[in-house]
């Protein structure tokens, strides 16, 4: 098995390689690059991470973040939570006000006298009063 050395690695890749573009009918040079294997992978690596970087950027800057399955905004689903328990509370007292009607039109209807318990009724106690 064949070893590689870090200096011929190195060596390799800084290698000059010229690239030449070139008219089909003409033979005429159109364009000319010199390039080395480390300057490619630098340029490929660079393009790379700005593509990246502008893919996170957009998504996070803009409005496409809530078409992302499974992306829950903070805020949204506080205002959810919030707007569930108001909703939880109004219909209490919705249920509270249909059983205090239903009570009302049962003791207006039926003629009946309603007997208050005055024994239940606790006053207040003044500083005067001797206990």
């Amino acid at each position: 098995m064949m070893k590689l050395d870090a200096g011929s690695t190195l060596k390799r890749l800084r290698n000059r390689y010229r690239l030449v573009v070139m008219n089909d009918d003409t033979f005429e040079e159109v364009v000319t690059f010199k390039l080395s294997r480390l300057s490619v992978y630098i340029i490929l690596s660079t393009i790379f991470v700005l593509l990246v970087g502008l893919t996170v950027a957009l998504i996070v800057f803009t409005p496409l973040k809530y078409y992302i399955p499974g992306y829950d905004d903070l805020k949204v689903g506080r205002e959810y939570r919030q707007l569930k328990y108001k909703v939880d509370e109004m219909q209490n007292q919705l249920n509270n006000l249909e059983q205090y009607n239903t009570g009302l039109k049962k003791a207006l209807s039926s003629g009946t006298t309603v007997k208050l318990d005055t024994n239940q009724l606790s006053l207040p106690k003044t500083e005067l009063s001797n206990d």
